[in-house]
């Protein structure tokens, strides 16, 4: 018997709100970089229409100002980034092991001596469609995620 794994955790409840929430915070540190490249941008842009206007000394300060400002954003994009794949991938891992949860009780309850997790990297390359327990793992799956 085998299941497929990627069609249980494209169908499974639980993924689209998961989804769902990641996009929203994404959506929101994206935002913030994108405020922080915004007002960095308007910065250099009076800088540059006012640098006529300062002495050497102003100047020097300016651009180590905007340099080091820059840094910071980069910083900050970078640490964003990281944390958007950390995010993504305990998202990943939480649902999987949903999956991996619940295909093992319901391995036990119908008494499978094995269940295949199918996914396409060529752990089956075929099964006869008598074997294939994805619909009925999937559907047991949301049930079991609906109740709580």
């Amino acid at each position: 018997m085998y299941v497929d794994v990627n069609k249980l955790i494209e169908g499974y409840s639980r993924t689209k709100i998961a989804k769902a929430e990641y996009q929203k915070k994404t959506a929101v540190m994206k935002s913030n970089v994108d405020t922080l490249i915004a007002n960095w941008q308007k910065e250099l842009k009076n800088y540059e229409k006012e640098r006529t206007s300062f002495s050497a000394g102003e100047l020097k300060l300016k651009q180590e100002l905007l340099g080091n400002k820059q840094q910071q954003i980069t910083s900050y994009q970078e640490a964003v980034q990281k944390q958007m794949q950390e995010e993504d991938k305990k998202m990943t891992q939480t649902l999987i092991n949903d999956i991996n949860d619940y295909v093992k009780q319901y391995g036990k309850s119908k008494g499978y001596k094995i269940i295949f997790g199918a996914s396409g990297g060529g752990n089956i390359m075929y099964g006869e469609e008598s074997s294939d327990l994805t619909k009925d793992v999937l559907e047991g799956l949301n049930a079991e995620y609906d109740k709580k």
